[in-house]
């Protein structure tokens, strides 16, 4: 799970002696990596380089968005797959991640990265954390349920 490598942004593979045999994929523009980063925006961190402050922020707010964001913005189903509502982004063909509807949603522009940490961007960042915590957890137990498998490992990127 990433941002995107070639198309593939989740990937689930059984892996055996130096081999790997795909056994799910969600492809670009598709992304819990994107998703998460199109937060890290928002907050008024760097994209790439600020999702660990974004992680940071998580513990201190309360997940109040998680519902707005579970209703309007990725649509999850039981065994963990995922599509995004792509009509709040522009990571695919804007400057930047988020647009004017994604604003809306929140209640406001993204926040200016020298303007002061608010309880807002506490918590967001508490929110995007449990969407992403549920999501995951969904497609690991869905995968252990599946495949009966008993170890499984997970790799990705910063959030």
């Amino acid at each position: 799970m990433d941002g995107v490598g070639e198309w593939a942004t989740t990937s689930a593979a059984i892996g055996r002696g130096n081999h790997f045999d795909i056994v799910k994929e969600i492809h670009f523009p598709h992304s819990l990596g994107l998703l998460y980063s199109a937060f890290t925006y928002y907050v008024g961190f760097k994209v790439n380089s600020g999702e660990y402050k974004l992680m940071g922020l998580a513990p201190y707010g309360e997940a109040r968005y998680k519902q707005k964001i579970l209703d309007k913005l990725i649509d999850v189903k039981e065994d963990g797959s995922y599509r995004l509502n792509l009509d709040y982004f522009d990571y695919c063909t804007g400057l930047t991640m988020t647009n004017e509807r994604f604003h809306r949603l929140f209640d406001g522009p993204p926040r200016k990265s020298e303007a002061l940490l608010t309880q807002r961007e506490m918590d967001l960042a508490a929110s995007i954390q449990e969407v992403l915590n549920e999501v995951v957890l969904r497609l690991t137990r869905s995968l252990a349920k599946e495949t009966e498998i008993p170890n499984l490992c997970l790799a990705g990127g910063s959030p």
